[in-house]
This record gives structure tokens, sequence and C-alpha cells, in this order.
């Protein structure tokens, strides 16, 4: 019995590979695959009567013996062990039936190649079709899309700083700075004759008003050196805070490593914009520096044009410089203009010669002097001197610190960051600056 249903197993599938055997990988189709069909569904009554009949290892044994004797296909594992069974199947993936379906084959038949090219437009029937795999749904393809991140962080920007190191910079370890200007020069030397009398000067009785003065009249021929005379004033400047904060949360801090660099760094920059707008536009009052622009005793240029042919911004900046070295008895180090204000001179010269464009990297000079371009200079209103003679004491430089103490920041994990220097400013000759009108 046993050797019958054997030999009734081996020829049922036997039978089903004959078949199967003359498709090749293509779909098995009309009487054959019912054929087929009916072989394997015989084996697979065959082997339960089989296995009824023996323990289960010896069936085990004798199934092995009967893939051999077929030569079915084996996995690497039953190659090596030879102690497996696996029945001849079609099944196939949901991959490659997807791939073999008729609406995919239809679909793929409109490009050449069997590519889809980045401009084409995908046509197909609607009919049989469940879910649309797409890219654009975390659900669908789009599961597998990462976002590409860079790292790269890009700033606002802010505007060139140029005017401290205009300046002199100086340190102080205290909260007042005292230092003595010069008011008043002396003017009255002038060549003295030999003295001709050795009789004293005499004493003259004037009338003053209704008063009666008395006042020294020298010998005429006494050579008598005539007296000059200096003024001076104390002068106090006193340290000003410039501070900012801004608040952030423990875990920001803490998840985003390079944001406290990034927050320490605008501080300072912030900082660092207001102290030059300070040092030139400062207004004295409060706890706001006194700016070069609005310190009294300084010089002031009008709008100029009187030579012809000759852009009046480039005639009232070269009158400024004149200033400095007559009225202010100083050699002047530089201009401070807008922006605006130095493209205007700098069209009107290429304007006179347009080959005398300054090399690219070039210090820029106007009138021999070196220009410092700044926004925090209004348009319209230059600056030139001897900047030597404006000075920056600094108490304590740009410095940031972080704290959880401030209000209820403890409870809430907030943290303050502080942003804050401390210095004093003042212009030890006022004279040495003039400050230039550069519109009509």
């Amino acid at each position: 019995m046993t050797t019958t249903l054997e030999e009734q197993m081996r020829a049922e599938l036997k039978a089903a590979r004959d078949i199967s055997l003359k498709y090749g990988d293509g779909d098995i189709e009309g009487d054959d695959l019912a054929a087929v069909t009916k072989h394997l569904k015989a084996y697979q009554d065959l082997k339960v009567q089989f296995e009824k009949g023996k323990e289960s290892d010896d069936v085990k044994a004798r199934l092995d013996a009967i893939g051999f004797d077929l030569g079915l296909e084996r996995t690497p594992e039953q190659e090596a062990q030879a102690k497996a069974f696996r029945q001849p199947s079609k099944l196939k993936s949901i991959g490659q039936m997807f791939v073999e379906s008729a609406e995919y084959k239809g679909l793929m038949s409109q490009f050449g190649g069997g590519h889809i090219n980045e401009k084409a437009r995908v046509q197909s029937s609607p009919f049989g079709i469940k879910g649309l795999v797409t890219g654009g749904s975390d659900t669908s393809g789009g599961a597998f899309v990462e976002n590409d991140q860079t790292g790269i962080y890009e700033p606002l920007g802010r505007r060139p700083l140029t005017i401290r190191d205009l300046v002199s910079v100086r340190q102080t370890e205290s909260d007042t700075v005292e230092y003595v200007r010069q008011t008043v020069q002396l003017a009255s030397a002038a060549p003295v004759p030999e003295a001709t009398s050795a009789a004293a000067p005499t004493v003259a009785t004037v009338e003053d008003g209704e008063d009666l003065v008395s006042t020294v009249v020298p010998n005429p021929g006494g050579g008598y050196k005539p007296e000059g005379s200096l003024a001076f004033e104390k002068v106090t400047a006193t340290v000003k805070t410039i501070a900012e904060w801004i608040p952030a949360t423990k875990r920001g801090l803490a998840d985003a490593k390079q944001l406290r660099g990034l927050i320490d760094d605008e501080l300072r920059a912030d900082l660092a914009e207001e102290e030059e707008d300070q040092i030139l536009n400062g207004n004295g009052s409060g706890e706001n520096f006194t700016g070069i622009l609005n310190t009294s005793g300084t010089q002031a240029q009008a709008y100029s044009a009187t030579v012809a042919d000759l852009n009046p911004l480039i005639e009232t900046t070269l009158k400024a410089k004149t200033k400095v070295r007559t009225g202010g008895r100083s050699i002047p180090t530089g201009y401070v203009l807008n922006p605006a204000d130095w493209e205007i001179i700098q069209l009107a010269r290429l304007a006179k010669n347009p080959n005398n464009e300054a090399t690219a990297g070039a210090v820029q000079t106007l009138h021999g002097l070196p220009v410092v371009e700044s926004e925090a200079i209004p348009a319209g209103t230059g600056l030139t001197g001897d900047f030597r003679k404006a000075v920056i004491w600094d108490r304590e430089q740009a410095s940031i610190t972080a704290t959880d103490s401030h209000a209820d920041f403890f409870i809430r994990n907030l943290v303050a960051i502080l942003g804050e220097e401390r210095l004093a400013f003042g212009v030890t000759r006022p004279t040495a600056f003039v400050e230039i009108d550069l519109t009509a």
C-alpha cells in the first residue's frame, strides 16, 4: 500500500511539473492550468492518506526521498542539509504581481525603454487602481523621503562697524573719568622794543560812568612785554551701561547646541551697533553719550558750490578738511560718510575720469584721507577731523551672562541671557572735528 501511494504522489507531481516546464517563466493558461491544478489536488489528497499511515519522522524521510527523485528546487539551507521538501509553486510576490499586471504594463507601454522621462505626463486607466503611491504623504511614498538638512545658518546681516577703529580706546577702573580741556589759547605774543626809560608806570584815575576807576599806565619807553592768558575747563565723562537681554528655554538651549552661540553673537553685535550710534549721535541726556555731532565747540562746514564744473560734495569736503587744520589746529585722520553720500562722490569722480576707478580692496580715500562708510551717520551729513581727539574709556568690555533667577524663570525652565558693556566717551578737543552739510 505504501509503495503504491508514493508512486502515485510522484506521478501526480511529475505530471504537473512537465506541463509547467512548457511555459518557462510565463503564466500557465487555459486547459493546461486546469490540468496542473487537478494534478496538484490529487497529490495533496494522496499526501493526506500517506501521512496517516506513517509516523512523523518516517513520513519526513520518505517525502525527502520523493523530492530527491524528482530533482525539486531547494533553498540554500535545504541544499546543505538535504532534509526538506518544497512543493513547486507559481505563487508570486505582491510586487511581482503588480509589475506583471495588465494595468501596469499598459501604463509603461507609453514610454520607450521602460523609463519615465522627468517631463512626461502619465495617463492610465482609472479602473482597478485602489491606491496611488505618492511622495507627498507620510502614509505613502513620502514616508521614505528624508529632508536634506545642511546645517547652514544664514543670519539677516548687520552693517559693518568702523567708528571704534577710528577713535582712541583707553581703559578705566572708575565709574567717572575726568579730563582737562583748554578753552582759551595764548594769543598775545608780539615784538617788544628795547626799554628807553627806567621810570615806573603811573597810576591814573579815570571815570567809568559814575565811578572812578584806577588804572595802571605803562611808561611809554618802558619796554613792557604783553601779557597772555590761558583758560581751561574740567570735563567729567561718566561710565554708561549699554545692555540687552533675551529669554530662552533650557530645553531649546540643550536641544540646539549652536543656539547659545548664535544668541551670544547677536547680543554682542547689537551692543556694538548701539555703541557706534552713541559715539556719533548721542544727545547727552540721561544715560546717552554726548556724541561727536552733539559736542559743543565743534566746527561746521556749510554746503559750498562755488567752483564751476566741480561736484559740490567734493568742494565742501575739501573745505572741511582745511578747517580742521586752520580752526582746529590738528591733523585730520579721515572722513566718516554715509554710503549714499560716498556713492555720489564716487559717481562724480567717475564722470570726470571713467578710468580712475579705485582698485578692488584698496583703501578708499578722499582728498588724501581714508573714507569710512557708516550707516550710523545720517545721509546728507559728513564728518571729518582728528579722531584721536575722541576717546572711549572701557570699564567693562562686552560680556554675556545667563541666569534662571529672573522673575519666575526658575520654575518655568527659562533662562535670561544678558549682554552688557560699560564705557565712557568724550571729545578732548572739539575744534578738531568739523560737521559737514552735504545738502544744498
